[in-house]
């Protein structure tokens, strides 16, 4: 009877060290937060809005330089050659924008990874998905992002 209760002892300490150990369970980010909070994400927007405004300028210059020209064939010219322009500089804001969306993205998920090491999660979701419980790790990120390790 003494090993029975001591097994019924060791095996109940066992199951509730396995739920303390998985009790950890699930963080959940707001990445609007996160990233509004994030000074390099900042930068990366203006950056991004500064070419989109410089691309607007261009399209409003081109625009009077058009209203000057007194052929149709000088008009024709010009359309060609400023839309193969337009296209070149649209790519270059593109691909400037795609870089820096997916640099902010791997810093951000960086971060996270990193505090659901340190926090001992199991996952980390995106608020959305949490309907109730779970962690919020959204200022551990952002403190994280704002200490410059990433």
């Amino acid at each position: 009877m003494k090993n029975f209760k001591l097994t019924a002892l060791l095996l109940g300490a066992g199951l509730l060290f396995g739920l303390q150990a998985h009790a950890a369970g699930v963080g959940y980010i707001n990445y609007g937060k996160v990233q509004e909070n994030f000074p390099f994400a900042q930068q990366a927007i203006k950056e991004i809005d500064s070419k989109a405004l410089e691309m607007q300028q261009f399209m409003v210059d081109k625009e009077k330089q058009y209203k000057n020209l007194d052929t149709p064939l000088k008009k024709q010219n010009f359309e060609e050659q400023t839309a193969r322009e337009f296209k070149a500089k649209e790519d270059a804001y593109m691909k400037l924008k795609s870089t820096k969306e997916e640099q902010v993205y791997n810093k951000i998920q960086a971060a996270t990874k990193q505090v659901l090491v340190e926090q001992k999660l199991d996952a980390i979701l995106d608020y959305r998905v949490i309907f109730v419980g779970g962690v919020d790790i959204s200022d551990l990120v952002i403190q994280k992002l704002k200490s410059g390790q990433f």
